[in-house]
């Protein structure tokens, strides 16, 4: 999120001048620009996205936005033309190339790709400035934020309360970017430009504000930012603001802006600060100490926008003592925002490790009792239509919806019980360094020492293997790969107890599993799948006392057939 106001895009915002009704409804989005992460084109793997200036006027009423972007580009490789993602429903005003003016026969925006013909070819190595100047009403959404846009809402007392939320359909729905996870620019100045008294929050470090004529440009200034991360956030917010002193001796603010309600903003408020120790004490050091760590109160659920988080969660508490969304979306400025998968197809890196963060918390302020129940309510949820991933890229809505093949919540709730997993089979100490090490690219991360980085599902598997010093893909392979859960087979034979993976492919899977047998806790190695104990005469025995292992369950499923059936009978 970065607003930059220059000069060309100019806009009356008198709200009292504007008609109240909502003004009609732009063409449909194209299938390029509804779809985040289509395949890049060569030009834009040809470019380093160095810097994106980003202005924004933005008319409440009118529900309008005037753009002002200049990007800065060095060139990997010789260019002769450059290429953005844009909503053509936003009609492009000028263009210009290192300052000079091009004819608008040398830009063209068909079906959401913004071409540019550059006055004259450039070789690898240079450097160019290209300047967007756009108008339009931007693409509104239904329902954020899984129907992306802008939000236009009022505050309980009826004031302008306007935010964005793009993850799924991508930043080309409010500016010309390159809308691919690895697309990030290196830095952003935001110039955000609304109606007096409004406040504009954005990303990173807050530079400075000017009003005049009745208006406010709020200038922000971030780096790294993730693509669909840069944000809109508008209203008459109120501030919350206090030192975080980190455990690992560095200090950085802490920021709530909200528009109602300073009792409970106070509540939430509270929950910061263990919150970050508990994930810095995890994990490691809060990746944005250098800007910032902060939270936005907006009008629809929540989004990772870095270092300004969404949340709309109206302050729910969890039976946990915290709110899990909350949690969520912090998590994401480690997992999302830090470490940003290098394709859609591995945005369960996302979405699960955001996911287990919370069973995590849970048990970390109420037990066992609590990090299971937790999981459990995970397990419920599980759907087993599609693999996690499929090994080939995909755009972002094609691994959202399992109706398209895709994994759909399965990110989420598979994902995590998948680490619960893999974190009782490898152990703590083993589990936490191969995180680290995906997170930062280190396992021994100093704040200020690090930068933010791309990955994919084959770097976690590396990191698995490297820190164990074994080849974990077995393990990977059955549950990111295919869609069926591994099913253990249990039979008796008099007093012998047998049992036996069943798993897709029929491949190797050498997971150990506990047997309580009476008292006593034996351990099968499984080393070929199979395994087997001795029962003595009448003993009771239990199959993965600790529920150690995420693996098929008929009583699971005989629930989901249960809750499905009653469903359809309301």
């Amino acid at each position: 999120m970065r607003y930059t106001v220059l000069p060309g895009a100019c806009l009356a915002l008198c709200l009292a001048a504007c008609s109240p009704s909502a003004p009609p409804a732009p063409p449909p989005l194209t299938d390029y620009t509804a779809n985040s992460g289509a395949p890049r084109v060569p030009e834009q793997l040809a470019v380093v996205f160095e810097h994106a200036d980003l202005g924004f006027r933005v008319d409440p009423v009118a529900r309008r936005l005037d753009g002002d972007a200049t990007l800065t580009f060095r060139l990997t490789s010789p260019l002769r033309r450059v290429v953005l993602d844009l909503d053509r429903n936003l009609p492009i005003d000028a263009v210009q190339v290192d300052g000079a003016s091009l004819p608008r026969s040398a830009y063209r925006n068909d079906d959401g790709h913004l071409v540019i013909d550059l006055p004259h070819p450039l070789g690898a190595g240079a450097r160019t400035r290209v300047r967007v100047v756009y108008h339009g009403r931007p693409h509104t959404a239904v329902h954020a934020p899984w129907d992306g846009g802008m939000v236009w809402s009022r505050t309980p007392d009826g004031q302008p309360w306007i935010a964005t939320a793009v993850e799924g359909e991508g930043c080309d729905l409010f500016w010309p970017c390159i809308d691919y996870p690895t697309g990030r620019p290196e830095r952003v100045d935001e110039h955000v430009t609304v109606p007096a008294p409004l406040v504009a929050v954005g990303n990173g470090v807050a530079v400075g504000m000017d009003e005049k004529n009745g208006l406010r440009t709020y200038h922000w200034r971030a780096h790294d930012v993730s693509t669909y991360g840069v944000s809109l956030n508008i209203g008459p917010y109120r501030e919350l603001t206090a030192t975080y002193r980190s455990r690992f001796g560095n200090s950085y603010p802490m920021h709530y802006w909200y528009v109602d309600d300073e009792t409970k903003a106070r509540a939430l408020f509270a929950e910061f600060p263990p919150m970050l120790d508990y994930l810095e004490g995890t994990i490691g050091p809060y990746p944005f100490g250098a800007e910032k760590m902060g939270v936005v109160e907006t009008p629809f659920l929540g989004m990772e926008h870095q270092t300004v988080n969404a949340y709309g969660n109206h302050y729910a508490k969890n039976p946990y003592g915290y709110d899990d969304l909350l949690q969520h979306e912090l998590s994401h400025e480690w997992f999302g925002n830090q470490m940003t998968n290098r394709n859609w197809d591995d945005m369960w890196l996302h979405e699960a490790f955001a996911t287990y963060m919370q069973p995590l918390y849970a048990g970390a302020l109420g037990g066992k009792q609590a990090y299971f129940a937790t999981l459990m309510h995970l397990r419920t949820l599980l759907g087993n239509r599609n693999a996690i991933v499929s090994g080939k890229p995909r755009r972002e809505e094609d691994v959202y919806n399992d109706d398209r093949g895709g994994p759909g919540q399965d990110i989420y709730n598979k994902g995590a019980l998948m680490l619960h997993t893999l974190r009782q089979t490898i152990g703590d100490d083993a589990f936490y360094r191969a995180v680290r090490l995906l997170v930062y690219g280190t396992e021994h991360p100093v704040p200020g020492q690090f930068a933010p980085r791309y990955a994919t599902t084959g770097d976690f598997i590396d990191d698995v293997n490297r820190v164990t010093g074994k080849d974990m893909r077995w393990f990977f392979d059955v549950y990111l790969y295919q869609a069926r859960l591994p099913e253990l087979k249990v039979s008796r034979d008099g007093q012998t107890l047998r049992l036996a993976w069943s798993v897709p492919g029929n491949g190797a899977f050498p997971l150990p599993v506990d047997v309580q047998v009476g008292d006593r806790v034996v351990t099968l190695p499984m080393a070929d799948g199979h395994g087997e104990v001795t029962l003595p005469e009448g003993a009771l025995y239990v199959v993965d006392p600790e529920s150690r292992l995420l693996r098929q369950d008929p009583a699971i499923d005989a629930y989901r057939e249960y809750v499905k059936a009653r469903g359809k009978a309301k």
